[in-house]
């Protein structure tokens, strides 16, 4: 059964692979945009179209990756693998465990994902504001109680209009690394956490069968989520470099707005 048509497919794609990587809650955005066109997509394509945002973050990263694993097998220096991996179990646990809670309509709906954009976006606005631990210069400076902090606070992002990577990080920034280190291990930590998902989809009869029978469909969302995350990626880094999560806290409240009247007058 086809769930839904080609352009159907490419719009979604294009807000999937934009907002996975800027902060500005890519389920929620995906919760927003199938309620303002009257559809609904099923849990088995919000999974396989994480494919495309992966290899745009495998892509993009590859050479850090290349470096990570020279550091891991050649230099024996196992921190920065140590943290990622005790970042990225909490999340993994909560999403194996609770997936149906997550995926249920009691979630999946607009009042959910406006009260999250907002939630998140003043923490995002007032976070240097907040009380952090001491600078670290590096991920792999990060301290297992650090790490596990960072992995606690992506937990969060599994409720949509969260944002998994404005929740880590937030949660980066809090426990000491600046924006841009803050961002890139939460797109580090995102690999391990998109590649079990993406296995999930690919090993389970609901997704082998969704291929199969959407092929073109799969396809088109998959390449618009690559390119438009090769973009976003490459954004958010440049971006953080010098500047703060303000405007994306900013945007965060404004689309709350939004999603709040529209669903006030469709009453």
């Amino acid at each position: 059964m086809i769930v839904m048509d080609w352009l159907q497919a490419l719009i979604l794609g294009l807000i999937q692979g934009l907002t996975e990587f800027i902060p500005v809650s890519s389920s929620g955005h995906l919760v927003i945009t199938q309620y303002a066109m009257g559809f609904h997509s099923t849990a088995t394509f919000d999974a396989m179209v994480n494919l495309g945002t992966f290899l745009a973050l495998l892509v993009y990263f590859w050479p850090r990756i290349l470096e990570i694993l020279k550091r891991l097998f050649v230099r024996r220096d196992v921190r920065l693998t140590r943290n990622l991996i005790i970042s990225a179990i909490p999340v993994g646990l909560a999403g194996f465990l609770l997936s149906d809670f997550f995926e249920s309509s009691l979630v999946q709906q607009p009042l959910v994902v406006a009260f999250m954009l907002v939630s998140v976006g003043l923490i995002m606005i007032f976070i240097d504001k907040l009380p952090r631990l001491s600078d670290v210069p590096t991920e792999d400076a990060l301290t297992p109680k650090r790490a596990l902090l960072i992995g606690l606070a992506q937990m969060v992002s599994l409720i949509p209009g969260t944002s998994r990577s404005g929740s880590s990080i937030i949660a980066g920034r809090l426990v000491g690394l600046d924006f841009k280190k803050a961002a890139e291990y939460s797109f580090l930590l995102s690999l391990p956490v998109m590649a079990a998902v993406v296995l999930r989809g690919f090993l389970t009869d609901e997704g082998q069968q969704f291929i199969a029978q959407n092929f073109t469909v799969w396809a088109v969302s998959n390449v618009a989520a690559f390119g438009a995350g090769m973009f976003a990626v490459g954004f958010m880094m440049r971006y953080l470099a010098k500047g703060n999560l303000k405007v994306f806290g900013y945007y965060r409240i404004a689309l709350a707005v939004v999603v709040l009247v529209v669903l006030m007058f469709a009453r």
